[in-house]
Formats: structure tokens, C-alpha cells, sequence
């Protein structure tokens, strides 16, 4: 299967609407691929926290409505990135959607680990609560978020809930982008699993961003890596190569640790 991951330049200087509506135009561009996706917060930008009030949208707001019809444009799956969720009683969300070449919503996840050690988005946003995995014909997608990416656990819950590929948007800043590609090849060899990464590129809210959205197979070998511009990355993947590396290698199955039933 091929997918496309759009490293998206976010930056101060385009509006949420024109940015909208740039990206739904490069979404249609990847008609021929299977899977489309997209970065986290990429509408109002991962650190602009003081536009978060005033950007957020209902779980079926502007951004749903363009990126459905843009996945049914082009005949893809999307992982449609993410962007700030107003739930109906009040609370904001980093919350992610995805959606069938049907344009129907398939998952949302709500970002689980707020980044902001007290402030930012740990204190703006609320947390997820639930682990969310999407079935492709090809492939059976776990879904993550940025900060998501240092919790090892999240990655096991979601490989026990069959996941074999994880899709992370993020808007990692680039003074870390060293534990960006570290991070996204450990969660690909410990859980032999594709990992599909797709940062943003420029600059937004004075904090330069990482770019360099990367794709890692199940041993652990970057396929594909990008730079640190606006660009769009296209990997073919081997939707056997999951299955393959786990039955050649098994080793999830020596897990003895976080497991409901300890096995003795």
C-alpha cells in the first residue's frame, strides 16, 4: 500500500481558513495513494496556545467538513491530522480524525498526553481517555499524538488491541527533533510495527518546528525521511511486514510485564 505523509508548513503569516483550504487541495494531490496523513494542530499550530479558545471547532466543525470531503475527492484513507476540539460542554481537546475514501468519519482519539508540564496544553486541553486503532483493508492503524510518542505504554495497549501501524501527527519544535526520529524507531522495534510520523515544518508562535517526518518498519529501518520544509512523503509499505517480523522474531510474545495474565 502506498501512503502519503504532507509535512505542513504552519506558520503565522496564513489564516486558519486559507491554511484549510491549501491543505484540502494537497490532500486531493494524493489520489493513487491509500493512506493520507496529515500533522497534529496543523489549523492554528501545535504552540499557538493563546488562539486555542478563539480556533476551536465542534467535533463536526469546518475542519471535519473539509477534510471529509477532500479523503472522498481523492478515494483515501486520511488520518486527517488534528485540531482543537470544543466538546459540547465545554472542554478543548487535541483530537484527532480519520476518516474511510467515503469521506465517513472511521475514528476520532483525543490526545492523551498533554504537553506543557502545567501550563500550555496540559492545562488548556483535556486528556483522552480511550486508545483508538482504525481497520484498514491493509493495514490495522493505532492512533497517537505528538507528546504520545514518549509513553512506551500507550503503544503496548495499542498493540494488544491488534494495531500492527502507528500514525503520529505531531508538532514537535526542532531543539528536539534528535528524540523525535529516537522515539519513532524505539516504538517501531519494540513493537514491530510501522510507525508512520508526520511533523510540521516553519515557524508559528516563535517556536521553529522539527519537520523531518519519518516513516520506520517493523525492525526498526528508516524508509523514508523528509527534511525540514513544507513537503510530501511517499512510502510503499509491505502490509505483511508486520505479521512477518513478529512470526521471524517473536518477541511480544516473551512479554511478561502488563499483561492482564502475567504469563509464567
Amino acid at each position: 500500500m502506498r501512503a502519503s505523509l504532507l509535512q505542513i508548513d504552519v506558520n503565522d503569516g496564513e489564516s486558519v481558513n486559507s491554511r484549510r483550504e491549501r491543505v484540502a487541495s494537497l490532500v486531493r494531490e494524493q489520489r493513487g495513494s491509500d493512506l493520507v496523513v496529515l500533522p497534529e494542530l496543523w489549523p492554528t499550530g501545535a504552540w499557538a496556545y493563546e488562539g486555542f479558545a478563539d480556533e476551536a471547532e465542534p467535533l463536526e466543525g469546518p475542519t471535519y467538513e473539509v477534510m471529509a470531503k477532500a479523503a472522498q475527492d481523492a478515494g483515501v484513507w486520511l488520518h486527517a491530522g488534528s485540531f482543537v476540539e470544543r466538546d459540547p460542554e465545554g472542554p478543548l481537546f487535541n483530537t484527532s480524525l480519520v476518516f474511510s475514501p467515503e469521506g465517513e468519519l472511521a475514528a476520532a482519539y483525543r490526545k492523551i498526553h498533554r504537553f506543557g508540564f502545567d501550563e500550555g496544553e496540559a492545562v488548556l486541553m483535556g486528556a483522552g481517555g480511550e486508545l483508538v486503532t482504525v481497520r484498514t483493508p491493509d493495514l490495522h492503524l493505532g492512533l497517537a499524538t505528538c507528546y504520545d510518542l514518549r509513553f512506551p505504554e500507550l503503544f503496548r495497549g495499542l498493540v494488544d488491541r491488534g494495531a500492527d501501524t502507528f500514525v503520529v501527527p505531531a508538532g514537535w519544535p526542532a531543539r528536539r527533533r534528535g528524540h523525535w526520529t529516537l522515539l519513532a524507531r524505539a516504538r517501531a522495534v519494540e513493537n514491530q510495527a510501522y510507525v508512520l510520523a508526520c511533523g510540521t515544518a516553519g515557524t508559528h508562535a516563535g517556536v521553529e518546528q522539527a519537520g523531518f517526518s519519518i516513516v520506520v518498519d517493523p525492525w526498526g529501518e528508516v524508509l523514508a525521511e523528509a527534511g525540514a520544509g513544507e513537503e510530501v512523503l511517499v512510502v510503499d509499505l509491505d502490509a505483511a511486514r508486520p505479521a512477518a517480523t513478529r512470526e521471524q522474531f517473536p518477541a511480544l510474545k516473551d512479554r511478561l510485564l502488563g499483561l492482564a495474565e502475567p504469563r509464567r
